[in-house]
């Protein structure tokens, strides 16, 4: 009777025992270290920096208890400033560029870099124009690594989540419909609008483009007009250094609405060799020669879009986007 009683004490302990154990396990949740990695095509021209450091500042702002890292998607600018963190005389001469360009990584290394310490959800936010090859790609790291496994549990994993967000005129899909994002773009382009209509004058944007994606140049022929439909006391084009449509396409807008004048501006992230070659310079192949050989007087402003707070903050929006849309609670 007394080996009955203990036997069903024991059983009653054990029963109890379970329940919480098992209560504890449903209440368990792992914690995610969460970090934001920039993917930026890169600059090597140091004034060109600052639109990228004010991407990195408002959402440094938003979040300021997340880690906020840069990577360059261009090997050939990680290269230079690779070539630059090695000289002493640059180094001397320009104390002003900080040490997370000079030694700038790839977007595998610095997300490798925060696996390592202990950050397993991260929203990697691209700094590019548009759906381009190097957005492209950046989609091909995301799945490669999400794809990374285990043979032990599933919480020994590498990384829990890692979110892509969307370029700045946005990607295909209807959770975040690109039109939307055009209309935003429209939205925080009124300071340039502001500028052409005071010099009684067009605005031209030069984007970089890609000749390799059929149908690329249909986004900014979109936005060229919803720029033209809101703002219609000006005359907006829009073309492409690569691709279409490009600086032919442009002056034959121009010249349809007799435009004579215009303000020439980057439609990039930075105002950097593109810009000061390709747009501004000298060159008789640069768009301001271009234009002013056939009959246009131009105002070139070397300003990339990145040094605009509320472009700046259409990358912090899709970030922000991108980390609800994974769960993601960035702070």
């Amino acid at each position: 009777m007394i080996r009955f009683a203990a036997f069903f004490v024991a059983l009653h302990l054990l029963f109890f025992s379970s329940v919480h154990n098992s209560q504890a396990g449903a209440d368990y949740e792992a914690e995610h270290k969460h970090a934001i990695v920039l993917a930026m095509f890169g600059t090597t021209v140091e004034p060109a920096l600052d639109g990228l450091l004010n991407i990195r500042s408002r959402l440094m702002e938003q979040y300021p208890h997340t880690p906020v890292r840069i990577a360059f998607t261009s090997n050939i600018i990680r290269k230079k400033w690779q070539q630059r963190a090695q000289d002493p005389d640059y180094i001397k001469t320009h104390p002003e560029i900080l040490p997370e360009i000079l030694h700038v990584k790839t977007p595998l290394a610095t997300i490798a870099d925060l696996q390592n310490e202990g950050f397993d959800s991260i929203v990697l936010q691209p700094t590019h124009i548009s759906m381009g090859e190097e957005f492209l790609d950046l989609q091909t790291y995301v799945d490669a690594l999400m794809r990374m496994g285990t043979v032990k549990k599933e919480k020994y994993k590498p990384f829990h989540t890692i979110a892509l967000g969307r370029p700045a005129m946005g990607t295909y899909g209807t959770g975040h419909p690109y039109g939307k994002d055009l209309e935003r773009i429209v939205q925080v382009l009124a300071p340039d609008v502001q500028l052409a209509k005071k010099e009684q004058a067009g605005l031209v944007y030069m984007g970089h483009g890609n000749e390799y994606f059929p149908g690329s140049g249909g986004a900014y022929l979109e936005l060229a007009a919803k720029m033209r439909e809101m703002y219609p006391d000006v005359v907006t084009a829009i073309g492409c250094v690569e691709g279409f449509p490009g600086i032919a396409e442009v002056m034959e807008t121009l010249k349809l609405r007799q435009v004579q004048k215009v303000v020439l501006k980057p439609f990039m992230v930075v105002a950097g060799d593109h810009t000061i070659n390709d747009m501004s310079g000298e060159d008789e192949d640069s768009w301001q020669s271009i234009l002013q050989k056939n009959g246009f007087e131009v105002i070139s402003v070397n300003e990339g879009l990145g040094e605009n707070k509320d472009f700046a903050g259409i990358f912090v929006e899709n970030a922000i986007d991108a980390a609800e849309d994974a769960g993601i609670k960035l702070n």
